[in-house]
């Protein structure tokens, strides 16, 4: 059995991987912040971690997998300043934040199938586990890890001596250069729990607690929610490169003070897109792209699902218009060639085996899609192939088992030639035949003779 080995970000080093609980592996995903669209630059961390889960179960787990929808609590600023991002994008959109809360999240689900993503076992919004957020905080307190400012309730990240191992952080130098206005706050690091909502207006989304009204901060939602569903310590937990210094820090902050573990065994994570200049793709910076640009510009998702297999997930990538024509490319070559294989037989075993070891080699989906090329071009039996590559495409997620050559509006004229050849066969006269055929061929097209009868389509090239 190939061992399945994994980077994990906490201790920095490959590790095999071996669920707490076999053969079912917890997984916990940050979410979306549904203020606004998620652009293309997110979705590259979604299709990592659904490699990472088709990669699981190919290896025989299951995967209980649990993603968060953050719909309050996300402040414009990582410092616990600024507006909540939900009441501004409400503003903006000129609609309630429930409301642009429930748009945005189908918006995200449509891109996730678009891209063939797997949904999640259980979506939990932060809005429904306003009380699971309020205990937990019950639960820092109790422990010795809060205080109170005028504004809210914070984590004293002094008391944690642990605090800041996930991103290496150097704590007394961020001390000692900090030059931001800190308010209330006794550290640079420490965090908001629960922040009051202004005394001088009404939020869209706030609650009472013991602490006063208002809304619990961004971070409790996902230790609160991952504790519920999946227990104080559980398998892996995935997220962008963004979230390393400060979400995730925070997150295991918060579990380790009520609980004593750092939340997951296992921290993946995805790195940046960016653009051909060198700049990661935000929506603060209004330099993104969203799946549906790509559609309007002719692209079909899953081409910049194909151009993503093309790199190692924790690398940053850089996206170009010609880097997503090469993969819009390859993924008709290969699609056609799936096609045209006919009907599946038995997948090869060494290829399998092959695929398995490079995949579970920390997932390194570009071996995997040389390997793929390689399968391709392989000598093997067309139904061979087309079996191995339907094991491959249970990890590739490209789809190709339900693709379907788009139909072709064939010439009249090519339509005639076909038939004169039909008759020429029927009749014998082989020379006529091939004249005709030729003629078919150098008008663009080629006929295939098959049981059913001929079968016409434009000749693909390249």
């Amino acid at each position: 059995m190939t061992p399945l080995v994994l980077y994990d970000t906490y201790t920095r080093s490959l590790r095999e991987f071996q669920p707490l609980n076999p053969p079912e592996v917890g997984m916990y995903t940050c979410g979306p912040t549904v203020y606004d669209y998620a652009h293309i630059g997110n979705l590259r961390t979604y299709i990592f971690e659904d490699i990472l889960k088709r990669v699981l179960l190919y290896n025989g787990f299951s995967v209980k997998h649990v993603m968060n929808i953050t719909d309050v609590g996300h402040l414009t600023s990582d410092a616990d300043t600024g507006e909540d991002k939900m009441e501004a994008g409400a503003r903006r959109a000129g609609k309630t934040a429930w409301e642009i809360a429930e748009y945005y999240t189908e918006e995200f689900r449509k891109d996730l199938k678009r891209l063939n993503i797997l949904e999640p076992t259980i979506w939990c919004r932060a809005t429904d586990h306003i009380q699971e957020q309020i205990d937990f905080i019950r639960c820092i307190e109790e422990m010795g890890y809060t205080y109170r400012t005028s504004d809210g309730i914070y984590f004293d990240t002094s008391k944690l001596p642990s605090y800041g191992y996930l991103g290496r952080l150097d704590i007394e130098g961020l001390q000692a250069g900090a030059r931001i206005d800190m308010g209330e706050k006794r550290h640079p690091t420490d965090f908001a729990l629960w922040k009051f909502s202004p005394k001088d207006q009404k939020r869209q989304m706030e609650w009472d607690s013991p602490w006063g009204v208002g809304f619990p901060g961004w971070h409790i939602e996902c230790s609160a929610m991952s504790a519920k569903y999946l227990g104080p310590f559980f398998d892996i937990h995935c997220g962008g490169e963004d979230h390393i210094t400060v979400h995730h820090t925070n997150e295991i902050a918060q579990t380790e003070a009520c609980y004593g573990t750092r939340l997951a065994n296992f921290w993946l994570h995805g790195y940046f897109l960016q653009l051909d200049e060198g700049v990661k793709m935000s929506k603060s910076s209004g330099k993104f792209l969203r799946v549906e640009t790509l559609m309007e510009e002719g692209y079909d998702p899953l081409a910049y699902r194909m151009f993503c297999l093309n790199a190692i997930y924790r690398q940053k990538l850089n996206f170009t218009w010609e880097g997503l024509d090469g993969a819009a490319k390859a993924l008709d070559r290969l699609r056609n060639a799936f096609y045209d294989w006919g009907a599946p037989t038995e997948p090869d075993h060494a290829y399998r085996q092959k695929f398995l070891e490079v995949i579970n080699d920390d997932l390194n989906m570009p071996k995997a899609m040389a390997l793929t090329w390689e399968l391709v071009r392989s000598d093997l039996p067309n139904g061979v192939k087309k079996a191995t590559l339907l094991e491959f495409d249970r990890v590739l997620g490209l789809n190709l088992a339900n693709w379907q050559p788009p139909e072709e509006e064939i010439p009249d004229e090519i339509l005639r030639l076909v038939e004169q050849r039909q008759q020429a066969r029927a009749e014998k006269r082989w020379q006529d035949a091939d004249r005709l055929r030729n003629q078919i061929i150098a008008a663009g097209y080629e006929v295939m003779d098959t049981p059913q009868g001929p079968k016409v389509k434009r000749r693909r090239t390249g």
